[in-house]
């Protein structure tokens, strides 16, 4: 019990990390504080912004620029109004040339009659017109941040960056609330079943821009890494499951591996070897592109160098394991150029994209075999660049 506790301990510092809050101080004392109202920095059309009016009613005078601050606030809001008002009345209009309901007409909807009803030569999505949502036209955006006294509506304003430190503060309270549940378990002599543990085999992290969307803050590497760490040791909790929701909210499905996938057509090159290409390969922060040529001896570049490009013995595996599962490893050259991320990320990019390139090469049956094995489901589960 006591080995439990200490290692659970070291658990909730790693998540709470003191020095990752800087001037906010430690997270204890926030807990401790959590009843103080935060407010989301996101407009709400039905939210109502103070006017500096209200002064008349404190007694309390407002600077120029806390009335400049408020108004700009306040025209943002106005206009925001006005654009999507204008949007439904549009998209029912639209819906009532197409003879649908206006209640029921999708975003999806909207591009198919649009796409019917201004057909164009240009095969380019981005020549056609558009009809989008306000809000997806210009994006959320924090509002305002202080109250016509300049007293800040978030209790974690001074971070920064409240609401990404509102996030970790949720990630800590939701861990003690999981070691308590965990707690009564044990005080029953019974070990927390499998099944109480998350299952995320189905999905993954947010990725970094993403997660700023949500935020409405632009985030270090070292801090999305952090926040990504955090999120992982509450998911790892052995009782996980009863954070489930608050989980499920930084992650996104992965595409089924059992959805049909595009296999790339050969090329031929002045030899008249036959290659496919496979680009946009990425894997954490790196990306790049692979070629895998037919008729080869096994050769592999990248970035103009062979293997030892990669110092890290487990990375090279990574880089020929495709080819061994595939026993294509003496038939195909690969030329693969990667940039961005570390050593594991540049080689998970280059391995999906042998993978992927390699379908072309073999039998209808390695490729269910490929599909099947578990050590390269990254195959299907990173192929959302090509959906």
């Amino acid at each position: 019990m006591a080995m439990l506790m200490f290692t659970r301990f070291i658990n909730l510092r790693n998540v709470i990390n003191i020095n990752n809050f800087g001037a906010i101080g430690s997270i204890l004392n926030i807990t401790q504080c959590s009843d103080v109202i935060s407010k989301p920095y996101c407009i709400n059309i039905n939210d109502e912004i103070i006017p500096h009016k209200s002064a008349k009613l404190t007694g309390k005078k407002i600077s120029s620029a806390m009335k400049a601050y408020l108004k700009r606030s306040e025209d943002y809001k106005k206009f925001m109004e006005k654009e999507i008002a204008e949007y439904d009345i549009g998209k029912r209009y639209l819906a009532n040339i197409m003879g649908e309901d206006p209640e029921n007409f999708t975003e999806k909807d909207i591009n198919s009659a649009i796409k019917y009803l201004f057909p164009s030569g240009l095969y380019e999505p981005e020549a056609r017109p558009m009809m989008l949502h306000p809000t997806d036209m210009y994006g959320n955006r924090k509002e305002a941040e202080f109250d016509e006294t300049g007293r800040p509506h978030h209790f974690l304003f001074y971070t920064t960056k409240p609401n990404y430190y509102e996030v970790l503060h949720n990630i800590a309270k939701s861990m003690i609330h999981l070691n308590k549940i965990e707690d009564q378990i044990l005080e029953r002599n019974i070990q927390p079943a499998p099944e109480n543990k998350i299952d995320v085999s189905d999905s993954e992290w947010l990725q970094k821009k993403n997660l700023e969307k949500i935020l409405l803050e632009k985030l270090l590497d070292k801090e999305y890494d952090y926040f990504i760490k955090s999120m992982q040791r509450l998911a790892d909790h052995p009782v996980s499951k009863h954070a489930e929701s608050f989980i499920m909210e930084y992650r996104s499905k992965l595409p089924s591996n059992t959805q049909n996938i595009e296999i790339p057509q050969f090329e031929y090159d002045s030899d008249n070897r036959p290659f496919v290409l496979v680009d946009r390969c990425a894997r954490k922060n790196a990306k790049g592109e692979v070629k895998v040529i037919g008729n080869g001896s096994g050769k592999i570049t990248i970035n103009g160098k062979d293997l030892t490009y990669f110092d890290d013995m487990q990375c090279r595996e990574q880089i020929i394991f495709p080819l061994i599962f595939t026993e294509m490893i003496d038939k195909v050259d690969i030329e693969a150029t990667i940039s961005g991320g570390g050593p594991s990320g540049q080689a998970g990019a280059v391995r999906l994209g042998i993978a992927r390139g390699l379908q072309s090469f073999v039998d209808s049956q390695m490729k269910e075999r490929m599909r099947l094995d578990n050590t390269l489901t990254t195959i299907y589960c990173v192929l959302k660049g090509y959906n």
